[in-house]
């Protein structure tokens, strides 16, 4: 079950809804746990199995942990690889055991055979955030929590249980106690949750039925400047598909009662590599950063281990996103290229016009998204190879065609891939907007409904992960 599906809009969330402001306050973190179990089950149901083993061993080696953090270090400490190993060896087995099996096969290791298990959905993501509970606890930033229930239910929250933001325990831990809803709270949430539906119907899904027309166009056919129209499409869909995810995970979480942290800051506005990752999938790289670039010394031990750091981090948020070598190079793109900034470029950009700084970061962008976007290597060396010359000419007819097309989508999707709205127009301070938001956020339920109803093309990219 998807956000952008009539079942969730119209069956699941208004039951959901219903059902969670009809018990009484102490019951609602059991609801919210049964009700999420049934969301993943919807699509997982064997799987709902793993989730909850997940749950219930993180629930105990975090009471463990908890116990002896105080009285004996030692014993905390190992309760705590413990878990971790459990965590990682859980992940490991679902998404990374085929593809060290199809490698070992290559090199002529055949004992171990591929097992051909389906990929649980958004293991990547519930995985670590109950990872991060125990160690939050060995660290002091958070107490054990003794109920199985709550605990649960915050690993299994069905607003981000798919793909994210990734919420850690001690940022909610106080709201699993007590949270408070009211209807401003909740008309917020309703108004952030039609945000990300727009994006995510409207646009998203525009974009990515370009991009998928384009990237199956056959060599004869592709011209340089279709392939980067169709890798612009596709940097348009992955960014409003994702932020679309995230806004209505953070809506749903506010008519819940809770506050999510931001997962985008509008990342296609940077003018540097760095700037870019400290905007895109900021759960992602917090957690990276608090869990393993720090532990590993950060830049605390000198500039060589600072280098050696970083690429260890790009090499594991790479291989964190699929089991392909594609993942892979795009990690170690972006550790390349963050290193370089580290060590000079970073002060060149901040002499060059804004302009200059925007369009070599796009660029960077858009050819780590050719590695991200083909899981087969060949294919995304070829892509870029047509980008920098390598196709039928500049241009052809085809090629008008999609610009003619789908110029207005796209010059909408990069106007909205900005703060314009918020900084220079101050639309949402308007005196006028709170009357017009209920009209506007009904007129966007009516609009993405007509959308979804007429729609073939409707994935969430980041379910995979």
């Amino acid at each position: 079950m998807i956000f952008s599906s009539l079942t969730f809009l119209f069956a699941y969330l208004p039951a959901v809804l219903l059902v969670y402001f009809a018990v009484p306050l102490r019951y609602r973190n059991f609801i919210l746990l049964l009700v999420s179990l049934f969301f993943y089950g919807w699509g997982e149901p064997l799987y709902v199995l793993v989730m909850i083993f997940s749950i219930l061993f993180n629930w105990y080696f975090g009471r463990m942990v908890g116990e002896y953090r105080d009285k004996n270090k030692v014993i905390a400490k190992k309760f705590l690889i413990i878990c971790i190993v459990l965590n990682l060896l859980l992940l490991g087995f679902f998404k990374y055991f085929d593809f060290f099996a199809e490698n070992l096969n290559a090199l002529g290791v055949s004992f171990i055979k591929p097992l051909k298990l389906g990929l649980p959905i958004g293991i990547s993501f519930y995985t670590f955030q109950a990872m991060s509970y125990p160690i939050d606890i060995y660290r002091h930033d958070t107490d054990p929590q003794k109920s199985v229930i709550y605990f649960g239910s915050y690993v299994t929250m069905f607003p981000q249980l798919i793909a994210g933001p990734i919420v850690r325990y001690r940022d909610i831990a106080l709201q699993l106690q007590k949270r408070i809803c009211s209807i401003p709270r909740f008309s917020q949430g309703i108004q952030r949750f039609m945000v990300g539906l727009c994006k995510k119907v409207l646009l998203a899904n525009s974009a990515g039925a370009v991009w998928e027309s384009i990237s199956s166009l056959s060599d004869a056919r592709s011209t340089v400047l279709t392939a980067w129209i169709g890798i612009i499409c596709y940097a348009f869909q992955i960014y409003f598909d994702f932020s679309g995810y995230s806004d209505m995970a953070i809506g749903l979480g506010k008519m819940l009662g809770f506050d999510f942290l931001e997962n985008f800051d509008y990342p296609y506005i940077s003018k540097s590599i760095t700037e870019f990752w400290r905007r895109w999938h900021m759960s992602l790289s917090y957690w990276f950063r608090d869990y393993v670039y720090i532990p590993l010394g950060g830049n605390r031990k000198g500039f060589a281990r600072q280098i050696i750091n970083i690429m260890i981090v790009w090499l594991l948020t790479g291989f964190w996103h699929g089991a392909s070598w594609n993942f892979v190079m795009w990690g170690v793109l972006y550790g390349i290229i963050l290193i370089i900034e580290k060590l000079f470029l970073l002060k060149i950009l901040k002499k060059a016009p804004d302009w200059v700084c925007h369009v070599y970061t796009m660029v960077i962008v858009l050819i780590a998204w050719v590695l991200f976007a083909f899981t087969d290597i060949t294919k995304a060396l070829h892509y870029l190879s047509m980008m920098f010359g390598n196709a039928s000419g500049i241009a052809n007819s085809l090629t008008l065609f999609y610009l003619r097309n789908n110029l207005v989508m796209l010059m909408v999707c990069a106007f909205a891939c900005t703060p314009l709205y918020k900084t220079k127009w101050h639309l949402t301070e308007q005196k006028w907007f709170p009357y017009a938001a209920p009209a506007l956020v009904l007129a966007g339920l009516v609009l993405c409904t007509a959308f979804i109803v007429n729609a073939s093309y409707n994935p969430f990219l980041y379910f995979r992960f």
